[in-house]
């Protein structure tokens, strides 16, 4: 099984504090290596979700998300973005975000991320450890232990 994220899916410093150009520098980095087929359709498709509903969780985060055909393997891509960035969160600019990234025929796949995600989120302990990581790898790290779809 490919690992859900590796540290070339991670931003440790991203400096935008536009939503779409954050989603879009995330979504590059799935591009880049090679579980995004087609950028510019992926970001569309993650675009296209955020119109339905605000992906901003408690605790300064961001979860955008998208099912397309446009997603070769089931991924996640994560920022921290110091400055912030409005994802409609209820406490204000996300300082993390979370871009999943799901094949279009992987609903089941796409619900088991979100939720496994969702239930680490709820603990400070795991976005101070992802906010404080020293780089990358250390970030990758504390996903592949803490973020394991049931």
């Amino acid at each position: 099984m490919t690992a859900l994220t590796t540290p070339e899916l991670v931003a440790i410093d991203v400096t935008s504090t536009d939503r779409q150009a954050v989603i879009r520098q995330l979504a590059s980095l799935l591009a880049a290596a090679g579980r995004v087929s087609d950028l510019d359709g992926f970001v569309a498709d993650v675009l296209a979700r955020e119109v339905t509903t605000a992906t901003g969780m408690p605790g300064a985060v961001g979860l955008p998300h998208a099912k397309s055909a446009h997603v070769t393997v089931p991924s996640l891509a994560v920022g921290r973005v110091p400055g912030g960035v409005d994802f409609g969160g209820p406490d204000g600019d996300a300082t993390l975000v979370f871009l999943i990234a799901a094949p279009a025929g992987g609903a089941e796949e796409h619900l088991k991320i979100l939720a496994a995600l969702a239930r680490r989120l709820m603990h400070t302990s795991f976005r101070d450890a992802i906010r404080t990581a020293p780089d990358a790898d250390a970030v990758a790290a504390i996903i592949a232990q803490e973020v394991v779809p049931a």
